[in-house]
Order: structure tokens, then sequence, then C-alpha cells
């Protein structure tokens, strides 16, 4: 079954000419099943980007998903034009406003992993959002920052600076295989990650409530459940393009930043080279297994949810 985006959101036609199933938004209201709703709060600057990167994910399941769109209320997009952003996206003000509820959420990260939580000019209203969650979705995404952030909310587990950048394409192990997130993974996988900071395992284990799923050697945990609050916390990219690292790293080198050449990433860590994609398969299980667990528990009435 496909996704549901407007016609003229540029991910549906990114989409369709890749493959995956896009439907309109009145040929989905003919459909004779309800369509999981799913939300993307998106915080990162490249708006147009992240919205392709998260519809491939969520697109390539067999069910019907509908997408909408969510800002912070009061932050503008400085990277987007305010046009795309008035068409497609709704203020989280506005859905709290409504009532609605929602089948999944997706809270992406953004780069301010440079300050403390509280100094983030909508930290306030993101804990609201959090909290939100709680009686209006079923289950809640929270991706690198934003899953931090999340972690920290809900259980006090503290961010830590890295004296380098984590940057590159990193080995995981499967820390529970018997998880239905992780069905069908390998044992051992690659991840991209790009990140200042990191939360440590040892903090995370004194949170009773978090049980780690993915994790690796050189960057740390990577993926947390919190069934509890109905959501999973993951802190590195398995959303990532495959050229999204190449973009920043070429930014930053044109920039003349400091910047390692991402390792693991291009054949023979070569940056003249072509990068090759080595996580795609797992992004698209992980993603795939958190719809499945969606429909599987989500009540048919979205007004159930919370309740």
């Amino acid at each position: 079954m496909p996704i549901t985006l407007p016609e003229t959101l540029p991910a549906y036609n990114i989409l369709n000419q890749e493959g995956v199933m896009v439907m309109s938004p009145g040929r989905a209201e003919t459909q004779d099943i309800r369509p999981l709703r799913i939300a993307l709060l998106n915080l990162m600057p490249k708006k147009i980007q992240t919205e392709n990167q998260f519809a491939r994910l969520i697109g390539a399941t067999p069910l019907q998903i509908h997408l909408d769109l969510i800002r912070m209320t009061d932050h503008a997009a400085k990277n987007t034009a305010a046009e795309h952003m008035e068409e497609f996206y709704r203020p989280f003000a506005d859905v709290a406003a409504t009532g609605e509820k929602y089948d999944g959420l997706i809270i992406t990260g953004a780069p301010i992993e440079h300050l403390p939580f509280e100094e983030v000019t909508y930290w306030d209203e993101l804990r609201e959002v959090f909290d939100w969650t709680q009686g209006h979705v079923q289950s809640t995404f929270g991706v690198c920052w934003g899953g931090m952030a999340m972690a920290y909310h809900f259980h006090g587990v503290k961010k830590h600076m890295l004296d380098r950048k984590a940057f590159g394409c990193f080995r995981h192990r499967n820390c529970a295989p018997a998880s239905p997130y992780l069905r069908g993974f390998s044992d051992d996988l690659l991840i991209p990650v790009s990140r200042w900071t990191e939360m440590r395992q040892s903090e995370i284990d004194a949170a009773p409530k978090l049980r780690t799923l993915l994790a690796s050697d050189e960057v740390g945990p990577c993926l947390l459940e919190d069934a509890d609050h109905r959501a999973l916390y993951i802190f590195n990219h398995f959303e990532y393009d495959s050229c999204t690292l190449k973009e920043e790293y070429d930014r930053d080198a044109a920039a003349g930043k400091t910047i390692n050449v991402p390792v693991n990433y291009y054949p023979g860590d070569d940056p003249t080279k072509t990068p090759l994609n080595r996580w795609r398969s797992h992004a698209h299980l992980l993603y795939g297994n958190w719809i499945n667990e969606i429909y599987q528990s989500t009540p048919y009435d979205l007004m159930q949810i919370g309740v």
C-alpha cells in the first residue's frame, strides 16, 4: 500500500520516480481501510531533504500511510522557502488545539548539539510536544538530537560533548535479537553517524525503563526502547541518503573547517571515490518493523489512542 502525500510536495514526484508507491489525499479518501496517520516534526534546517528521507522509509511499507508535516510554532525556518512551510507545515500549537491524534510521530534531530537543552529557544514547546505524545500518539520515534532530548526529558539521561565528531559509518551490534523492532536484523551492521554528542551506556543502564537494542563499541548506544512512553530513540542516521555524509564533508571542507574524512564510507576512505550505501536494507527493516508494531497495536478509532 502507498504513502499519502500532497501532489505538490516535492517528495511526491521524487518517490514516484524511485518506484515508491504514493497516493494523493483525494484518492486515499476512496479507500475502504483506515490509513495510518504518521506525523513528522521536522527540526532539521534542510526541510525538503529530510521530508524525502523519512517519506522514503515509511512509504516502503505495505500499509497505507498518511504523512503530516509539523513545525515548532514560533521557530522560523531559515533554509527552506516560507511558501513551502506555509503550504505543507502546520504549527504544533494548531495541531494540539484540534485534539488530533496520530498513530506515529517522528521527531528529527537538529543542529544544536552544542547547546544545553534548556537553552534551545523552543525547548519549552518541545517539552509540551513530548508530554502531548503520551495522550495523542501511539508510538513516537525520536531521531539523533530528538531522541536524546526525549531520553533527557523522560529519564534525565544527559548528553555529553565528544572530543571529536563521530563521523562516518560505524559497526553496531544487535543487542536484542528477539525485539520485534529488530526482526530480520543481522548480528552486526553499519549505521551512518554524524554528531558531536553522546549518551553513555552506564547512564542509560541507570534508567531502568530504557532498553538498549543497538550499540557500538566505537560510538556507544544507538537505539533505545522506552516501552513506558511508547517510544524509540535512535542517535544515529539510518535515514541518510547515500551522499548525505559526503555533502556534510564537502560543505565543511569547503568552509575550511577541521573535518575528518567519514570513516568506513568511501571505498578505501578515499573521498574522491563514490561512497557506498551499506545501511539501506537495515534502514527499511527498522522503519518497516516500527510501522508494523504500530499497526498491530493502534486502535482503529484514533480517538482511543492514549485513553
